[in-house]
């Protein structure tokens, strides 16, 4: 079983657990859906992720926990919860590990945006773009401290490891 963690308010939250609801199913997961907007619902998610004894927890993208990166951090190494972030930022302070869409591409995208309305492009006319890069990031210093091998392999594939 995994853990996810979302924002009830999220506007995204519903597509992106059908998303990983279809995921889990294809490898044969189980998802435990838990949702926090506030500090004391983080402890009680990560309660939630040790008694149903889920193998690790999700956190959904959300600015409520980008601003809590910190604290969820802290809660992923007292509880001993393999936590899973969309920002390689979060994994440099200290976070397990990420998978993501770049930020920086992100940006070079929204700037290739700018640029073409500068010079006249109407907004409505524009392709709407997804991400086409994604990154993995991986921290061993953590792993280690929650007892966790990665895997070689997994190491090989990663875009960024922090030692």
């Amino acid at each position: 079983m995994i853990a996810v963690l979302t924002h009830p308010n999220s506007p995204d939250a519903r597509e992106e657990l059908h998303n990983l609801q279809d995921a889990a199913n294809s490898k044969g997961q189980q998802l435990l859906v838990l949702t926090a907007s506030s500090d004391p619902e983080l402890e009680g998610a990560f309660r939630s992720t040790v008694d149903y004894r889920a193998a690790a927890l999700l956190v959904v993208a959300d600015p409520f926990f980008f601003q809590s990166s910190d604290h969820l951090i802290a809660l992923g190494a007292r509880y001993r919860i393999p936590t899973i972030f969309w920002t390689g930022e979060i994994v440099a302070n200290g976070g397990l590990m990420s998978y993501g869409a770049s930020i920086s591409d992100a940006f070079r995208l929204a700037g290739t945006y700018a640029g073409r309305i500068l010079k006249g492009a109407k907004p409505a006319d524009l392709p709407v773009q997804q991400p086409t890069k994604f990154e993995l990031a991986i921290n061993l210093k953590t792993a280690k401290a929650l007892g966790i091998d990665v895997p070689p392999t997994l190491l090989a594939l990663a875009d960024e490891v922090i030692e």
